[in-house]
């Protein structure tokens, strides 16, 4: 079960990662994750809502459509009427529930009809049209909801859109809808880029957004958009009391709205009719990822009204990805930053909705060994969400070839590569040697929490790095003999090469836990280091510590795991670490150059000793590592969640749902300055 401190955290983390991918997705046109990730991140944040909603962030997903419009180069549009998003079905249970759900809120009888619309969801760029007396005023993007972009003059160039409606329109009329790229006209325009040797546009989602959210009209104006009504935002009036009719007039003033719009009075011939679009979705001239229901009566729409960023009547029932045979030629392992190998299938190229697979991920190593595969296998090949593929299924008989056997050293710099207890990533262990990782741990080295060396950024690394300067940490302090050479590079004098030089020097004595945390040694983080350095003293005995850890020392891992805190993970980290020559030498060379001092506590007996502090929202005269190191000299434990066992809450602007917790818990809760207060009398 999941604890509160952890559920806390998830949100957290659940918070920022959909943030991120809203926005890659909705204002980059560039999505990282697949519809169905995506889903399932969306699915757990609101399970752990509902089981904890004393958690809820301010910045809960749940409050969030779509995302900022910030740094396109377009004029900003305030919505009249925000535009929103729509809830997910996934099953036909999901469905019946939606309904259930619709009955219950409006009080309705258990036999009365429940008449909903159902039309197919295009894949593409939302758009708002602002028609006033009959005539386009104004088009706009959804952007975040409330605020879009202005494509007003793009709009101009696509047919489907009138300048002007027919007929009677009232003197206000919002129509919105999506702006895509049919099928055919995304393939012609991907074979034009390619033989100019242009960008190629990943799927025809990616083509619309791009196409539409341009500054020169003349681009939209070379491309083939189109354009299907699917609702309306802020109206004057409206010419009929349910959706399917609205929907009908919309259309007879000239706008194009789903031919494959339905009313149905019945859940299971919406059902029905959700299973025959999937039928045909490949026959269809546009992409489309799921059928859209939504409560015919405007009246009950009006009764049910809206969640924080979605409407109770209405849902998206999604279909499940699509699927395609082909063979898996080769698997190549690829080694990230961090050390992880991730092996990468290559394909013989098949179409998959729409698109072209030639490659697709493994995942891991646990991965390759449930599907069975290994090169020259028929698969199965899904698109999950229709962006990111994947194999769901291995066609060849497993005993036709030996099993594939994931490589034990490093690709890229021979090194061992291991999976820690319990975890099914496999890592390389040379971290600061390995030639995929170098530049990153370099990097990581010298960043503020680590040795924090003015004035040594990441361009500043990269370009010594090339050069061949900066191989290991230790380099770093040899560039004293490099003055000469580094002044002959552009953009650098005698001032800026004498102080990059100082700021190095300056850290020749360097803090042992900043300095331990520097080499990104997995599982240890700025804490964990700190905890090290306290309970053995001195770089030296963790060094000794780490040796005796490679040789399998029963009473290393006890001394390791003894330290609160501290647990068997970081054991094993160290002994990776230690257990790999190439590491051995780097950390030999590197106390060649830095003598850091050993550990004396500062720790000294308070009225919080043995108190569990909280600190939450922004703090604007510390960073949130120095209140830690505060708290933790007065003898008091600095919590990332709040709990019942919580002591002190320190709250800055912004503070949320800790804030909310600590109160309703009766805890006290002070400000920074007073916080100030506390260490300065201490």
């Amino acid at each position: 079960m999941t604890s509160e401190a952890d559920a806390a955290n998830d949100l957290m983390r659940l918070a920022k990662q959909i943030a991120y991918h809203n926005k890659r997705y909705h204002a980059e046109d560039a999505p990282e994750i697949s519809d169905a990730e995506y889903d399932a991140l969306v699915r757990r944040n609101n399970e752990l809502e509902a089981a904890f909603p004393h958690l809820v962030r301010v910045d809960s997903p749940n409050t969030q459509v779509g995302a900022a419009v910030d740094g396109s180069g377009l004029k900003k549009i305030t919505h009249a009427k925000r535009m929103m998003s729509l809830d997910n079905a996934f099953a036909p249970q999901d469905v019946h529930d939606f309904v259930a759900r619709v009955r219950r809120f409006l009080n309705l009888a258990a036999d009365t009809e429940v008449a909903l619309t159902a039309e197919d969801k295009i894949d593409g760029l939302s758009l708002s049209l602002r028609y006033e007396n009959g005539v386009l005023k104004q088009a706009a993007t959804r952007g975040d909801g409330s605020v879009g972009e202005d494509v007003t003059a793009n709009v101009a160039y696509i047919a489907d859109i009138p300048q002007k409606l027919n007929g009677d329109v009232p003197d206000v009329f919002e129509i919105r809808g999506e702006v895509y790229m049919a099928k055919s006209d995304f393939a012609a325009i991907n074979d034009a880029q390619k033989a100019k040797d242009g960008k190629l546009f990943a799927n025809p989602r990616n083509a619309a957004a791009g196409s539409l959210r341009q500054k020169d009209a003349k681009v939209t104006a070379s491309r083939p958009l189109r354009f299907l009504a699917h609702g309306w935002g802020e109206v004057s009036a409206l010419p009929a009391d349910t959706q399917n009719q609205v929907m009908a007039a919309i259309a007879a003033w000239g706008v194009p709205i789903s031919p494959l719009l339905r009313r149905f009075s019945h859940t299971d011939d919406v059902l029905a009719h959700y299973a025959d679009i999937e039928r045909r979705r490949a026959e269809l001239p546009y992409d489309i990822d799921g059928v859209v229901y939504k409560v015919d009566r405007l009246v009950w729409q009006e009764r049910l009204g809206f969640v924080a960023k979605s409407p109770r009547w209405a849902i998206a029932h999604k279909f499940p990805a699509e699927r395609a045979e082909t063979t898996l030629e080769q698997i190549d392992i690829q080694v990230g930053r961090t050390g992880k190998l991730t092996p990468v299938g290559r394909l013989t190229p098949v179409t998959v909705g729409g698109v072209v697979v030639s490659n697709v991920t493994l995942h891991n190593r646990d991965e390759i060994t449930r599907l069975g595969v290994r090169p020259g296998d028929r698969v199965v090949v899904q698109r999950a969400g229709d962006v990111i593929p994947q194999i769901v299924e291995n066609l060849s008989s497993e005993t036709e070839r030996a099993a594939y056997e994931f490589p034990r050293t490093c690709p890229e710099c021979s090194s061992e590569a291991v999976a820690e207890e319990g975890e099914v990533d496999v890592r390389c262990t040379a971290g600061l040697i390995c030639p995929a990782q170098r530049v990153q741990r370099l990097i990581h080295f010298v960043s503020r929490g680590a040795l924090d060396i003015e004035g040594l950024g990441e361009k500043t690394i990269q370009e010594f790095f090339d050069l061949g300067w900066l191989e290991s940490p230790a380099d770093i302090f040899r560039l004293r003999n490099r003055r000469a050479d580094i002044l002959a590079r552009d953009g650098w004098q005698d001032k800026s090469v004498d102080n990059l030089l100082a700021a190095i020097e300056a850290k020749r004595t360097p803090d042992g836990a900043k300095l331990l945390f520097g080499l990104g040694i997995r599982h240890i983080g700025t804490v964990t280091a700190r905890d090290l350095f306290k309970a053995f003293g001195s770089v030296d005995e963790i060094g000794k510590v780490g040796l005796r850890l490679a040789q399998a020392d029963e009473s290393a891992i006890a001394d390791v795991t003894a330290i609160d805190g501290v647990g068997g993970a970081v054991s094993e980290a160290l002994r990776d670490f230690f257990h790999e020559p190439h590491n051995l030498s780097v950390w030999t060379d590197l106390l060649k150059e830095v003598t850091p001092p050993v550990y004396v506590s500062n720790i000294r007996e308070s009225a919080w000793t043995g108190k569990t502090i909280v600190f939450t929202g922004k703090l604007e005269t510390m960073s949130r590592d120095e209140a830690k190191a505060q708290a933790e000299a007065l003898g008091a434990k600095a919590a990332g969640s709040v709990s019942a066992k919580t002591d002190l809450v320190v709250a800055g602007p912004g503070a949320g749902s800790k804030l909310k917790q600590a109160i309703a818990l009766g805890i006290q809760v002070i400000d920074e300055a007073e916080w100030a207060n506390i260490v300065e009398g201490a």
